[in-house]
C-alpha cells in the first residue's frame, strides 16, 4: 500500500510580494502585480510584466545573506522555501535529513547576463563567479546550502512545467517510500534571455494579459518562487506535525506536438488531468475549482479549453488563471499556481481570472470575481514547452 502524501507547509514570493500574506492579500483584493519593468535593464520599458519590485540587494538582506552573490534565482528561492518550512515547523535535525526538489527554465540567467555585458565593454571578469550559476542544478544547491537540507537534492527543468513536475517527483518519492519528507517547488528570475525570447516568438502581450478572452494577445512574463513541504503520514506523526492539506494525485504527459505549441485538442493536458484523476480514483465531477494554466496565449487557452471540455463533459468547475496576477513565472509558475491552489482550500475561496471582457465560445466562461464557495478539491494544470503536461490535486482535510 502507498504512503499517502501531505502538505504541511508552503511560501510563495511574486509580483505580489514576498510571502503567503501578501500573495493572498492581493488575490483577495484583485490587486495584479503587473507592471512596467523596473529593476530589469530592458529596453522595453513599456513591456508589461509580473516583476517583484525588491532589488537584489534587498533579497539578500531579507535572506540574511550579506557578503553572498547569488542570483536572483536562488534567492528568491531562498526566501520561498525558508517561509515553507518556518510553516511546516521542520527542526534542524529533520532538515538534515530533507530532500530537495527544485524547478527552474534558466537559473542564474541574470548574472550571466552581467558577466556578458561586461565581457562586450572589454571589462574583465572572474568567469567562475559569472557562470557558475548558469547550471540550473546551482541554484538547487545553493537553496540547500543556504537552508541546511543535507538529504538528496534533484533540479527539473521542464520549461513551464518545472515545479509542477518537482511536487509530482516529491509524490512519488514519498508514495514509494523513498522518502518521508520533501521539499519540492521552484524558483525563476526575469531575464533579457525570457523576455527577448518570448517577444521574439511573438506571444507576449503588450497590455496586461487576458486569460480566456475571445480577444487575448499573448502572456505577460513573470518571476518568483515557491516551495511546498510535502511529508508522509509516519513523518507528521514522528514529529508532531501538522498537515494542511493532501496531494492526492497527479500525472503528467506529453503531446510531442510542437517544441513552443500544445496541440490544437489539447491532447497532452487531457491526458495529464485523466492520469491525476484515475491516480486519485475520483470522478471528474469531484473537482471543485480548476487553477488553469491559462497563459493568455491563443494557443495554450484554445486547446487547454478543449482539454478541459473533454474531460468534465458539460459539469465544468469553477475555473480561472491567476496569471493575470503574477505573470508567466516559467519554471515556477507551477509551485506558485499550487500554493494559490492550497490557499483557495484553506480559505473557501476561487481567485478571479483578471481581465476578461469577452468569453471564448469553447466553454463557460472562468469566474471573473472572488468566490466565496466550498472547496474540497482542487486540481492545477501547469504544460510547458515540448508539450510537457502536468495536473496536481490537492484535497482538503479539515
Amino acid at each position: 500500500m502507498h504512503a499517502k502524501v501531505y502538505v504541511s507547509g508552503y511560501g510563495i514570493i511574486s509580483a505580489l510580494g514576498v510571502g503567503v500574506g501578501s500573495n493572498l492579500s492581493a488575490l483577495q483584493s484583485s490587486n495584479s502585480g503587473i507592471s512596467a519593468p523596473s529593476l530589469l535593464d530592458t529596453s522595453h520599458k513599456d513591456m508589461p510584466v509580473g516583476e517583484l519590485k525588491v532589488s537584489n540587494a534587498e533579497l539578500t538582506e531579507l535572506a540574511g545573506l550579506k557578503h553572498k552573490n547569488l542570483s536572483r534565482t536562488a534567492l528568491m528561492g531562498v526566501l520561498a522555501a525558508r517561509e515553507a518550512l518556518e510553516m511546516a515547523g521542520l527542526t534542524p535535525a529533520k532538515l538534515r535529513s530533507a530532500s530537495l526538489i527544485n524547478g527552474t527554465s534558466v537559473g542564474g540567467m541574470d548574472i550571466s547576463e552581467l558577466a556578458c555585458r561586461d565581457l562586450q565593454q572589454g571589462r574583465n571578469i572572474d568567469f567562475k563567479s559569472s557562470f557558475q550559476g548558469h547550471d540550473c542544478g546551482y541554484s538547487t544547491a545553493k537553496i540547500a546550502d543556504t537552508l541546511g537540507l543535507k538529504g538528496p537534492l534533484q533540479t527539473i527543468s521542464t520549461a513551464c512545467s518545472s515545479s509542477a513536475n518537482t511536487i509530482m517527483n516529491a509524490g512519488r518519492m514519498i508514495r514509494s517510500g523513498m522518502a518521508d519528507c520533501v521539499i519540492a517547488g521552484g524558483s525563476d528570475a526575469l531575464s533579457l534571455f525570457t523576455l527577448n525570447g518570448f517577444n521574439s516568438l511573438k506571444i507576449l502581450d503588450q497590455t496586461h494579459c487576458k486569460p480566456f478572452d475571445e480577444e487575448r494577445q499573448g502572456l505577460n512574463l513573470g518571476e518568483g518562487a515557491a516551495f511546498l513541504v510535502l511529508e508522509s503520514e509516519q513523518s507528521l506523526r514522528n514529529r508532531g506535525g501538522r498537515a494542511v492539506a493532501q496531494l492526492t494525485g497527479y500525472g503528467n504527459a506529453n503531446d510531442a506536438y510542437h517544441q513552443t505549441a500544445s496541440s490544437p485538442e489539447g491532447k497532452g493536458a487531457l491526458l495529464a488531468m485523466k492520469k491525476a484523476l484515475k491516480m486519485a480514483d475520483m470522478a471528474p465531477g469531484k473537482i471543485d475549482y480548476i487553477n488553469a494554466h491559462g497563459t493568455g496565449t491563443a494557443n495554450n487557452d484554445l486547446s487547454e479549453s478543449r482539454a478541459i471540455k473533454e474531460v468534465f463533459k458539460e459539469g465544468i468547475p469553477v475555473y480561472s488563471s491567476t496569471k493575470a496576477f503574477t505573470g508567466h513565472a516559467l519554471g515556477a509558475a507551477g509551485a506558485i499556481e499550487a500554493v494559490f491552489s492550497l490557499l483557495a482550500i484553506q480559505h473557501q475561496m476561487a481567485f478571479p481570472n483578471l481581465n476578461l471582457s469577452k468569453a471564448m465560445n469553447v466553454i463557460n466562461p472562468p469566474v471573473t470575481s472572488l468566490a466565496s464557495m466550498k472547496i474540497q478539491y482542487v486540481l492545477s494544470n501547469s504544460f510547458g514547452f515540448g508539450g510537457n503536461c502536468s495536473s496536481l490535486i490537492f484535497a482538503n482535510i479539515s
